[in-house]
């Protein structure tokens, strides 16, 4: 049987209370040794009363978390693509490798079948998540609904709605969707400022996100989220030279 609480990485803390160890735990005593997890321990954490341990969010917890959302995300328009699952078992395998991501696809198949009460887990999520790590999780739900080129505007609604359950500001939110739904003002939108912005105003936009979105954001939170912030931060200065070249700026 797989070591799942030894390879998970940073291991798991918040996660095994509230609505999301509910939701998981029964799957996970399939997956766990006579480690440090039981099922009892996350029987008991379902109420929400619980109290549930809190601290920095580790690889594990967010992984766990993506997988929650993810499925919550691919279950609302009634059918779940094989490149939706191929592009969260992606950020698997570059995360945990090739026999690990197997097992969490595993978990995340019991996850579909269960009801997930979006709201409540989001807020567990708020309450424990920085926001750096938050906008990282949005960033990949947006990319599930994009993966298969047709967009389900179920997924899109429901991952608008994740974002403000999730307490990531209209703007944030919207920078991050126009990386993944482009049209004439995404660069703008990435930005988070409107095209009527002075040239001074985009350059104070582009210091502004650089810091936000820096991939030292999420240091330690495991190699395919640092990848996944890169990228990202890479968008933000495409859109950044995409607008200085239309408008001449050096």
């Amino acid at each position: 049987m797989v070591k799942f609480g030894k390879w998970l990485g940073g291991g798991l803390g918040w996660v095994l209370g509230g609505p999301i160890g509910g939701l998981v735990g029964f799957a996970l005593g399939s997956l766990l040794d006579n480690a440090e997890v039981s099922v009892q321990k996350f029987n008991s954490s379902t109420s929400s009363n619980t109290s549930y341990r809190s601290q920095g969010t580790q690889a594990g917890d967010f992984a766990v978390s993506l997988l929650v959302l993810s499925a919550a995300v691919m279950k609302v328009d009634g059918k779940t693509m094989k490149s939706e699952l191929d592009y969260v078992k992606n950020f698997l395998v570059n995360q945990f490798g090739e026999s690990q991501a197997k097992e969490l696809l595993k978990l995340l198949g019991d996850i579909m079948k269960k009801d997930i009460p979006v709201y409540d887990v989001c807020i567990q999520i708020r309450q424990n998540m920085p926001i750096s790590a938050r906008l990282q999780l949005l960033h990949y739900l947006y990319g599930i609904s994009k993966a298969d080129g047709d967009v389900s505007q179920a997924e899109v609604l429901l991952i608008d709605n994740i974002a403000d359950y999730l307490n990531i500001s209209g703007a944030d939110a919207a920078s991050i969707k126009a990386m993944y739904y482009r049209d004439v003002e995404s660069d703008y939108k990435i930005m988070e400022i409107s095209p009527s912005a002075s040239d001074d105003e985009v350059k104070k936009a582009y210091r502004r996100m650089a810091m936000k979105y820096h991939p030292d954001k999420v240091t330690g939170m495991g190699e395919a989220v640092e990848k996944t912030a890169a990228e990202k931060f890479k968008s933000l200065q495409k859109a950044y030279e995409n607008i200085k070249k239309k408008r001449g700026l050096n």
